[in-house]
C-alpha cells in the first residue's frame, strides 16, 4: 500500500499526460500537487516541501536537469523521478549522476510502473532519514561517552566506583531466584561485566559480557552497554514492545551500537530472560567462550549454542534457545579470562575440567572462589568475570 501521507509534486508542460498521472497517483492515495513548468515547479517546492518530485526532462524556462540540481543544492534530500519522452542515453545518465531515484521513459504504457517507482523511492528516502536520525542519537551518545571516558582516564579512582556502581547488588535474590557475581580486573578497570535486572512482573533479565582489550577504554564500553540496555528498556516500555524483549535481539541490538559507534571495541556475550510463568530460561551466545555450566546436584554440562561477537559484523544475527529449568539447578557463567585458570595445555583440556570443577565447588561462588583461589590471584593477564545463577541452591 502507498504512503497515503506521502505529497508528490508533478511538473510537466503537457497538461494532458500531467492531468493523467496526476488522477492515477491520486487514486492511489497521494497528495499530487502540479506544475506546468519547471519555475513554477520550483516554486511549488519551495513553499509546500513536497516528499517526492515526478518531472520532465524538456521543460520550457528551466528544464528538468537543472530543477535537480536546484532541489539538491538545498537540505531536503527530496527524491527526484525523471519521466521523459527524450530516450536520450546521455540524459538519463545525467539525470542519475545528479541524483534522480529513477529514470522512466514516455509513454508511460503501465502507470503502475510509475507508482512503484514512486512507493520504491519514498521507503528509500524514509530510510535514509531514520538512519540519518538513528546516526545522530548515536554520535550524540558518543559525544557523552568520550567525555565519561575522558573523566576515566583522568582520574581512575572515580572511574572505578563509576563501574563499581553501575553493577547489581550481589546477591540479588528475587522469587526464589539469587543471582551472585564477582569481578576480578587485570588492570584498576575492568573489560568485564555483568548485569541483572527484572524486565517486568514475571521476567528476569542477565547477561555477562567480555569486551575485547583492557584498561580504561574496555571500562569505557562496560558503560555504553549498560546505557544501550537500559535504554532499549526504557524504549521498548514506551514502544509497548517489551513482550519482544528476546536475548538475540538485544544482542542484534549492542551489535548495531557497537559498530555505528565505531570505538575499535568487540564484545562477547551471554545474555539470557527467564520467564518465571513458564519456568523457562531463553538465552543467546555472541561468540563466547567459555559456554555457561548448568549444574543441577549430580554432574555439571554446558548449554547448547553458537554466534558471532558483538560488535564485529554488519551481518551478524544471533538466535535464541530455550531451556526448562530444574526446580533446583545453579547456571555459572565465565569469562575467557577463567581459562588461564584451568588446568589442561588445550582448549579442549580446559574445557573439559571446567565442569567438574564446579561440581567440586558444589555450584556456588563462594565454593568457585576456593576452587580457583580468587581469595590469593597475582597479576592475570586478563579479566576474570564470574556469576552464578541458581534457585534452591542453599
Amino acid at each position: 500500500m502507498p504512503n497515503t501521507s506521502a505529497t508528490l509534486l508533478l511538473i510537466d508542460d503537457d497538461e494532458v499526460v500531467r492531468a493523467s498521472i496526476a488522477a492515477y497517483l491520486e487514486d492511489s492515495g497521494f497528495r499530487v500537487l502540479q506544475a506546468n513548468n519547471g519555475v513554477q515547479g520550483l516554486a511549488v517546492f519551495e513553499r509546500e516541501k513536497p516528499d517526492l518530485i515526478v518531472c520532465d526532462l524538456r521543460m520550457p524556462q528551466l528544464g528538468g536537469l537543472e530543477l535537480i540540481r536546484k532541489v539538491n543544492e538545498g537540505a531536503y534530500d527530496t527524491p527526484v523521478i525523471v519521466v521523459s519522452g527524450a530516450g536520450v542515453m546521455a540524459d538519463a545518465v545525467e539525470a542519475l549522476r545528479l541524483g534522480a531515484a529513477d529514470y522512466l521513459i514516455k509513454p508511460l504504457e503501465d502507470l503502475a510502473v510509475l507508482e512503484h517507482s514512486v512507493a520504491r523511492a519514498l521507503d528509500r528516502s524514509r530510510l535514509v532519514r531514520e538512519n540519518l536520525r538513528y546516526r545522530e542519537k548515536l554520535e550524540a551518545a558518543n559525544r557523552e561517552l568520550e567525555a565519561s571516558l575522558h573523566l576515566l582516564q583522568e582520574d581512575q579512582n572515580a572511574g572505578r566506583q563509576v563501574q563499581m556502581n553501575m553493577l547489581p547488588v550481589s546477591p540479588w535474590v528475587t522469587d526464589g531466584f539469587r543471582f551472585e557475581h564477582q569481578i576480578i580486573p587485570s588492570l584498576y578497570l575492568s573489560g568485564d561485566f555483568v548485569d541483572c535486572f527484572r524486565v517486568d512482573e514475571h521476567r528476569l533479565a542477565f547477561y555477562l559480557a567480555d569486551v575485547s582489550g583492557h584498561g580504561a577504554s574496555s571500562a569505557f564500553v562496560t558503560v555504553l552497554l549498560k546505557f544501550m540496555t537500559t535504554r532499549l528498556m526504557f524504549e521498548s516500555k514506551r514502544n509497548g514492545a517489551l513482550p519482544e524483549f528476546k536475548p538475540s535481539q538485544v544482542l542484534a541490538h549492542i551489535n548495531r551500537g557497537l559498530l555505528n559507534c565505531r570505538l575499535g571495541k568487540h564484545v562477547t556475550m551471554v545474555g539470557g530472560v527467564i520467564d518465571q510463568q513458564r519456568g523457562v530460561l531463553t538465552y543467546s551466545i555472541g561468540g563466547h567462550l567459555p559456554l555457561p555450566v548448568l549444574y543441577t546436584g549430580g554432574s555439571g554440562r554446558y548449554l547448547e549454542g553458537r554466534g558471532l561477537p558483538v560488535g564485529l559484523f554488519d551481518e551478524a544475527s544471533y538466535h535464541d534457545h530455550v531451556l526448562e529449568l530444574p526446580e533446583r539447578f545453579s547456571l555459572t557463567l565465565f569469562s575467557d579470562g577463567i581459562l588461564d585458570l584451568l588446568p589442561g595445555e588445550t582448549l579442549k583440556d580446559k574445557e573439559a575440567a571446567l565442569p567438574h570443577i564446579i561440581e567440586a565447588a558444589g555450584g556456588s561462588l563462594d565454593g568457585l572462589r576456593q576452587q580457583f583461589g580468587l581469595a590469593t590471584l597475582g597479576e592475570m593477564p586478563d579479566d576474570i568475570a564470574l556469576m552464578v545463577l541458581s534457585r534452591n541452591f542453599e
